[in-house]
């Protein structure tokens, strides 16, 4: 067996392993009380975002091959943000307040099933998988992508009232679409190299591993920390607690489901239709 077959074949047994323990333990030191929901369809306490706010841009990544992986993820049906219904409420009082400043919110991610979540472990574990490393890390070994804390088993997306989202200025441009296979820029650079986004500049693109992501890093200065001030204390008014490692992550507390896990696919057949 050649040196790339084995390690393309230790990999492939790796990421099983990984899938398996994922499915068997849940959460890493969350005991009993933390669970896997495998139902099929979302519980009542879930809609679609666009039903209650509908002014909201959904600008739906992981449906799309344009993410660190670069392909669509598994689980993601539809371009479509799926959120408990507190979090869609406190979604719609922060947009009214920054609708009346000339902006308006938008997501890339919302709730997010375990399948997406496993995927993700598959894809981290392929070390030989790096085709869209030059946009997502370029300065970040994939070998390290779960040791520096990118990659997990487990994401509070699955639980319903995390979301990933920026700020556009109005009236929004529309960002164009990605074609696979187009020429990578890093997810750091100036603004006018990286990939066009319609949002206001915040120092980094979407899901940049990089510690220049980090909410409060000192190298962001001016109007980029600016933006992610008003993006921060318009959300946090609203019950919203950030991940200082990712300025773009946010919770709403308290959590409808602190400690279940979600399964269901990200459609509409999963909330019903048009729930509002």
């Amino acid at each position: 067996m050649t040196g790339f077959v084995f390690r393309r074949a230790l990999a492939a047994v790796v990421a099983w392993s990984v899938a398996l323990l994922v499915v068997a333990v849940g959460a890493p030191g969350a005991g009993a009380a933390a669970g896997r929901s495998g139902a099929r369809a979302a519980p009542p306490e879930f809609v679609a975002l666009r039903t209650v706010v509908p002014t909201v841009i959904e600008e739906m990544r992981y449906p799309t091959p344009h993410n660190f992986v670069g392909e669509p993820v598994d689980g993601y049906r539809q371009p479509l943000c799926i959120v408990t219904r507190q979090t869609a409420e406190a979604l719609r009082t922060a947009q009214r307040a920054l609708l009346a400043r000339g902006y308006s919110l938008k997501v890339y991610d919302c709730y997010r099933p375990q399948r997406a979540v496993d995927h993700f472990v598959r894809w981290a574990a392929d070390l030989q998988d790096e085709r869209m490393k030059a946009e997502f890390y370029p300065r970040v070994d994939k070998s390290r992508l779960f040791e520096d804390g990118y990659i997990a088993e487990k994401s509070g997306h699955s639980r319903g009232s995390t979301v990933d989202l920026t700020l556009v200025r109005l009236p929004a441009v529309p960002t164009r679409p990605y074609v696979p296979g187009e020429a990578l820029t890093p997810c750091y650079g100036p603004r006018a190299q990286r990939f066009p986004d319609n949002s206001v500049d915040m120092g980094t693109g979407y899901d940049c591993f990089d510690t220049l992501a980090h909410t409060d890093d000192p190298r962001i200065v001016g109007e980029q920390r600016a933006g992610r001030q008003l993006l921060k204390s318009s959300l946090e008014a609203v019950g919203f607690a950030n991940l200082p490692e990712e300025w773009w992550h946010f919770t709403h507390l308290p959590e409808t489901f602190p400690d279940t896990y979600f399964d269901f696919p990200v459609a509409w057949s999963s909330v019903g239709g048009l729930r509002g």
